[in-house]
C-alpha cells in the first residue's frame, strides 16, 4: 500500500463535495460512466503526485504521435526487438523501420505465414498500431516516470489485446516495484483484481457525485473478498461503469427482469439499467458489500428467503441507511413497535426480523398440530410444512421453512385465522405488518425483496404457491417464451409487482 494524500475539488461536476484519498495500490483504476470526470480527476491526480515527488507521465494512444513512436523504435533496436518478439508470438509478424531523408519513419510488417511485406501505417488495423504504441510506451527504457497514467488504453483494442496489455502492465509493475500505474478506463477487461488489497486502488467516478473509493479493509472484509475475487468475472464488472446496475441471484431472474425492462416506458429504459446475475444468494451479499464500500449504490432484487439467512441479511442489518429509516418511522410506528417489542428494546432491523421469525415458528407449530380436515388451500400449506419437519429436525433454523410460513400468511392468512387461530387475527396482523415494515426498511438500502417468494411465484403460465419450486427450468422457458410475445401494456397487467420493483430500483 502506498500513502499519498490527495484532495480534489471539481465544483461544476459535484458541487461542494471534495474527493479525498490517502492509500493507493501499485496498479490503480479510475473507472466510471462517460461524463463523470475521469480525465479531469486523473489530471488533478497527476499534479498532486508530482507535488509529492513523483515524476508523472500521462499517455493517451489517441493523442500520441505515431511517427514519434516509430522514430523512437527505429532509434532503439533493443526496444524494437522486444516488441517484435511480442508481435511475432501473437500475430506471426515481424517489424522493421524505414527512415526517410526527412526523418519520417515507416514501419514495415512482414507476415511470416504469407511471406508478404506491407506498410503498417497504410494497411494494418487500428488495433495492431495501438498495441505497438502502448507497448513502446510501457517497455521504453528511456521512460523513467515513476507514475504512469494511461488514458483509455482499450481504444481500438480487441478484448484479447486488452487482457494481454493488462498482463504486461502487471509484469512491468513486478519488475519495477517503485513504479505506479493509473489506468483510466471504460472497459471491464482492465478491472483485473487479483487480491483484496487491489480494491484500495479503485476510484469509482459518478454522474453529479464525487468519486468514491476504499481506503482500508477490515479483517472480515479482507477474508470475504479473498474468497470472492476468483469468482468475479468480466460480466459482473459492469457495475463499475454505471450506478444503474441491478443485481439478481440467478439467470432466470436476469432473463425475466431484463425482458421486463425492455417493456417499461422509455423513461425507465433510457437510464441504462442493466440486470446482472451473480450466481447465488450469498454472492448477492458480497456484491452488496463491495458496492457499499465503493459507494456505487448497488440495487439488489432478491428472494423472500434472503430475510432469514446469509450475507445479504447481515449487510442490511448493518446498513446505517436502514437504521435511519427505522428511526424516522419511530414516532409514526411507535404503537406497533411497542406491540411487538418491549419498551426497553431499541428498534432495529435485526430485532424486527427476530420477532418475525418467532411469530412464524409459533404459527408453524399451531398449523401442523391441527388434526381436523382443512380446506384444500390451507391443507396444501400444512402438508408442505409437515414435509419439512419429516426431512429436518431443526426446521427452526431453515430459511425455506420460515419463508413457506410467511408465504402461507400472504396466501391463506384468512384460512389460518379461521381454522387454526379460531378467529384470533392478532398474530396474522402482526406478521403482515412486520413484513411490510421490514420490506420498506430494506428498500432504504436499495434492496428490493420479492414479497411472495421468488421469481417463479410471479409466473403467469404456471401457478406456484410455495418454495422450493420443482422443475424451475421448464417453468422458466414457458414463461420467458410468453413474455417475448406480449405488449408493453400487457406486461404491466401481467407483472404489476415486478414492474413496480424495477421502476423503484431504476429510480
Amino acid at each position: 500500500m502506498i500513502n499519498v494524500p490527495v484532495k480534489i475539488k471539481l465544483p461544476f461536476l459535484w458541487g461542494k463535495a471534495v474527493f479525498k484519498k490517502e492509500n493507493w495500490s501499485q496498479i490503480n483504476l479510475i473507472v466510471g460512466p462517460n461524463g463523470s470526470g475521469k480525465t479531469l480527476i486523473s489530471q488533478s491526480l497527476a499534479e498532486q503526485f508530482a507535488d509529492a515527488g513523483y515524476s508523472v507521465r500521462i499517455f493517451n494512444t489517441d493523442l500520441a504521435d505515431d511517427n514519434e513512436i516509430y522514430y523512437l523504435l527505429s532509434e532503439n533496436p533493443t526496444l524494437a526487438a522486444k516488441i517484435e518478439n511480442v508481435l511475432s508470438s501473437m500475430f506471426s509478424k515481424t517489424i522493421r523501420f524505414e527512415k526517410a531523408a526527412d526523418n519520417t519513419v515507416t514501419p514495415i510488417a512482414m507476415d511470416k505465414s504469407q511471406g508478404l511485406e506491407y506498410s503498417i501505417t497504410k494497411k494494418e488495423c487500428h488495433g495492431l498500431k495501438k498495441i505497438i504504441a502502448l507497448l513502446a510506451m510501457l517497455y521504453s527504457e528511456e521512460d523513467e516516470a515513476s507514475c504512469l497514467m494511461i488514458d483509455e488504453p482499450e481504444l481500438h483494442l480487441h478484448p484479447q489485446f486488452q487482457n494481454f496489455f493488462m498482463n504486461e502492465i502487471r509484469k512491468n509493475a513486478e519488475n519495477n516495484p517503485n513504479k505506479m500505474f493509473f489506468i483510466i478506463s471504460h472497459s471491464p477487461f482492465f478491472i483485473d483484481l487479483k487480491t483484496p488489497e487491489e480494491l484500495i486502488g479503485v476510484v469509482v467516478c459518478h454522474i453529479n457525485k464525487a468519486p468514491t473509493s476504499i481506503d482500508e479493509l477490515s479483517e472480515n472484509d479482507y477474508s470475504l473478498f479473498k474468497r470472492f475475487l476468483p469468482r468475479f468475472n468480466t460480466y459482473h464488472k459492469q457495475f463499475f461503469f454505471s450506478d444503474n446496475q441491478i443485481f439478481v441471484e440467478g439467470y432466470t431472474d436476469q432473463a425475466i427482469f431484463s425482458s421486463l425492462v425492455t417493456k417499461l416506458d422509455s423513461k425507465i429504459k433510457s437510464v441504462g439499467t442493466g440486470i446482472i446475475d451473480v450466481g447465488g444468494k450469498d454472492e448477492l451479499g458480497v456484491f452488496f458489500k463491495v458496492c457499499y464500500l465503493l459507494g456505487t449504490n448497488a440495487r439488489i432484487i432478491t428472494d423472500l428467503d434472503s430475510l432469514f439467512c446469509g450475507k445479504l441479511r447481515e449487510g442490511i442489518c448493518k446498513d446505517e441507511r436502514v437504521q435511519e429509516w427505522i428511526d424516522r418511522q419511530h414516532e409514526k410506528q411507535e404503537p406497533f413497535f411497542s406491540s411487538v417489542l418491549s419498551h426497553s428494546e431499541h428498534v432495529t432491523f435485526y430485532r424486527l426480523l427476530n420477532r418475525l421469525e418467532k411469530y412464524l415458528l409459533e404459527l408453524g407449530e399451531k398449523i401442523t398440530a391441527v388434526e381436523m380436515v382443512l380446506p384444500h388451500e390451507l391443507n396444501e400449506l400444512k402438508v408442505c410444512l409437515e414435509k419439512f419437519k419429516m426431512e429436518r429436525e431443526d426446521v427452526e433454523h431453515l430459511d425455506t421453512y420460515k419463508t413457506v410460513l410467511l408465504q402461507g400468511v400472504v396466501n391463506v392468512g384468512d384460512y389460518i385465522t379461521k381454522f387454526v387461530l379460531n378467529d384470533d387475527k392478532e398474530i396474522i396482523i402482526k406478521i403482515k405488518n412486520l413484513l411490510s415494515v421490514i420490506l420498506a426498511a430494506a428498500e432504504a438500502s436499495r434492496v428490493y425483496i420479492l414479497p411472495t417468494g421468488c421469481i417463479e411465484h410471479y409466473y403467469t403460465q404456471n401457478k406456484v404457491n410455495y418454495m422450493p419450486v420443482p422443475g424451475k427450468d421448464k417453468l422458466f422457458h414457458e414463461e420467458y417464451d410468453y413474455l417475448q410475445t406480449i405488449s408493453e401494456e400487457q406486461a404491466s397487467i401481467d407483472y404489476p409487482i415486478l414492474c413496480n420493483i424495477i421502476e423503484k430500483a431504476s429510480s
